[in-house]
């Protein structure tokens, strides 16, 4: 008990304490770290970090591993649930993301809409971007909003355009960005026929892709489904005291050490057979 309240502890001083600390972005960042950053980005989360991320996530699994062994008294079966708590809130984040990426899909076009009106007004490409942030798609002003504040403090258009890219973490967004980039950079008259062309472009790639989505998203859920029951049955005979016993038997750890290896594999070929092409970042950091 005295472990679990330790280390419960520890967590929540990193939680407090982490956020404060300056962190510099490097080059050398490791993998795991960028891709948190991403996808917590992706799914609209602000304000935590991947160090924090990781911490709740460990917090999480600590609380039902313990609340499982506290009910089995077996330590087995603790252990193969804290490994499966620690690893929710991932899953349902990257959940979040794809719900938030699928609509934002329906917005870009709408945003380019925006800049393609503003490039005919007249107005200056920081003054369009700046102006999505009020008549935009209302999930996306916040971003544009703090850039217009940020080019109005720094006026540095470049600096400003990458940290826009780091807050949206999109790809459709890199590549608009990328356009009114090199449009800034090196000029041109057909900065209006290019994004009223992209607007239509992503309309009909957006269709496309909800289709295909809709059409899947039956099998993956009754997927999901099939892979989550026998660990709701394995809980649920967990329950009856002649059962627990045989899980802290070294036969019993080898089952539960196969399903879980079984329930991983088929969960990642579940998830690459199932998984639509998904165009990459140009601005990834």
């Amino acid at each position: 008990m005295g472990i679990f309240v330790g280390l419960l502890f520890g967590l929540g001083m990193f939680l407090i304490v982490g956020p404060r600390a300056p962190r510099r972005r490097s080059a050398a960042e490791p993998g795991w770290r960028r891709s948190t950053t991403e996808l917590l980005a992706q799914a609209g989360v602000r304000g935590l970090g991947p160090g924090q991320f990781v911490a709740v996530s460990v917090a999480i699994g600590v609380v039902v591993g313990f609340v499982i062994f506290a009910v089995t008294a077996t330590w087995s079966l603790g252990f193969a649930f804290f490994v499966f708590a620690a690893f929710l809130p991932r899953t349902l984040v990257a959940r979040r993301r794809r719900a938030r990426m699928a609509d934002l899909r329906g917005m870009w076009p709408d945003v380019v809409d925006n800049l393609a009106s503003a490039v005919r007004a007249g107005m200056s490409l920081p003054e369009g971007l700046a102006a999505v942030g009020q008549r935009g798609p209302a999930p996306l002003r916040g971003a544009f909003t703090r850039f217009g504040e940020e080019y109005r403090a720094s006026g540095s258009f470049s600096s400003c355009l990458d940290k826009l890219a780091d807050e949206l973490a999109d790809p459709v967004a890199d590549r608009i960005i990328e356009s009114l980039r090199l449009a800034r950079e090196v000029g041109g008259t057909d900065l209006g026929r290019l994004l009223r062309t992209l607007s239509t472009f992503l309309r009909e790639d957006a269709r496309t892709r909800a289709e295909l989505e809709t059409r899947q998203s039956w099998t993956v859920n009754a997927a999901r489904l099939a892979l989550a029951a026998p660990w709701v049955v394995l809980l649920l005979l967990a329950t009856r005291g002649q059962n627990v016993s045989a899980y802290d038997s070294p036969t019993g750890v080898a089952v539960l050490v196969g399903g879980g290896a079984v329930s991983v594999f088929a969960y990642v070929v579940m998830k690459r057979i199932g998984r639509l092409p998904e165009e990459g970042r140009v601005l990834r950091p």
